[in-house]
């Protein structure tokens, strides 16, 4: 008689509400939870602190230290680190299940995070747009990314801008900004929630104990161009995605920061330099224009350096604070799902530098 199958098994709480349960049912109180969630947010062992666990914490939680540090740890795990010539490095980070999504640490201490496994709003300029939406990332794996990056280096700032859109798995999102920013040691305008736009996020962020700072993606102030752009972008008029976020600036007293992808022959002529100038002249907002990260697949190109200069210097002449970004990791593969698409196909360069993640204690 042969032994019945082995139960297939359980996936690990990918969810903060999930891991406060788990520490609950070990006897926990929420002072105990935020404790443990503080550390970890941190990349501190669960243990750490001036107050001795055994002064501190329900037996039961205490002894399963050990083995919670193990889960949280195994939320995410570190296949490759690409680092660039400009200080950033492009991690490809795999999840529990086998999806891999891409985090990059920033100069200036910053990280730009994930919050999907690829993106339903298929903009035609962006990789992770190609394979559409396979999976939220629970907040627990968003705090995860944090984690590792911390491991690396000092992260001061978390920008939600990686693979997917963060209003279309705003539960999610807003749960890791909450712990992020009242445990995890990140001022709360240094929490960047960048979107497309949506009702909702005007909505729910204004309600929430941390308010992050708001970046919106325009990328063209024609409603007919942006729609070919974002195809499934919500139908939001670039004059009422503007008028939206300024409510939202004089509320929280933090600029709005607008994206533009500058792609050449595309969004880069005066008539949106004029446009532009229309929509955020004394408007409490930044414009950051970001040249293309060319994807050889796609066929958007970046524009030349000096014409990008030029018109930042133009805007910035007719009224509109403007930056001129340095796309992070241009000389290993940048453009957002690049990585995650070379690693599908099999096609992937060799890292830079690979990393592994630490073995649990």
């Amino acid at each position: 008689m042969s032994a019945p199958a082995a139960a297939p098994p359980q996936p690990l709480p990918n969810t903060i509400a999930a891991l406060r349960q788990q520490f609950a049912a070990l006897g926990a109180q929420p002072a105990h939870a935020q404790r443990l969630l503080r550390h970890w947010a941190q990349a501190q062992p669960l243990d750490a602190g001036k107050r001795r666990v055994e002064d501190f914490l329900p037996k039961p939680l205490r002894e399963a230290l050990p083995a919670l540090q193990r889960q949280l740890e195994g939320l995410v795990s570190l296949r490759s680190s690409h680092p660039g010539e400009d200080g950033s490095a492009r991690l490809l980070v795999d999840l529990a299940d086998g999806q891999a999504v891409e985090s990059v640490l920033l100069p200036r201490d910053g990280l730009c995070v994930s919050t999907q496994v690829g993106c339903a709003v298929g903009c035609v300029f962006c990789m992770t747009g190609k394979e559409g939406l396979i999976r939220q990332v629970g907040s627990a794996e968003i705090v995860a990314q944090v984690a590792l990056a911390r491991r690396q280096r000092v992260v001061k700032k978390v920008v939600f801008m990686g693979m997917g859109e963060p209003a279309h798995n705003l539960d999610n999102v807003l749960e890791a900004i909450e712990l992020l920013g009242t445990g995890g040691a990140i001022g709360h305008k240094n929490l960047v929630f960048s979107t497309v736009g949506d009702a909702r996020v005007f909505e729910r962020l204004p309600q929430g104990t941390v308010k992050p700072a708001l970046a919106l993606s325009l990328h063209s102030t024609r409603a007919d161009l942006r729609a070919e752009l974002l195809p499934r972008a919500p139908r939001i008029a670039p004059a009422d995605l503007v008028d939206a976020g300024e409510r939202y600036a004089r509320a929280t007293g933090y600029p709005i920061q607008y994206q533009w992808t500058l792609l050449d022959g595309v969004n880069d002529s005066e008539e949106e330099m004029d446009g532009i100038v229309r929509l955020l002249q004394g408007k409490y907002a930044l414009m950051n224009l970001i040249p293309y990260n060319t994807v050889p697949e796609l066929p958007y190109r970046r524009p030349a350096w000096d014409k990008a200069a030029a018109m930042a210097r133009r805007l910035h002449q007719r009224g509109v604070l403007t930056k001129l970004r340095h796309s992070a990791g241009q000389d290993v593969d940048g453009g957002c799902g690049q990585l995650r698409a070379r690693a599908a196909d099999g096609s992937q360069a060799q890292p830079v530098h690979v990393l592994r993640r630490r073995a649990a204690t």
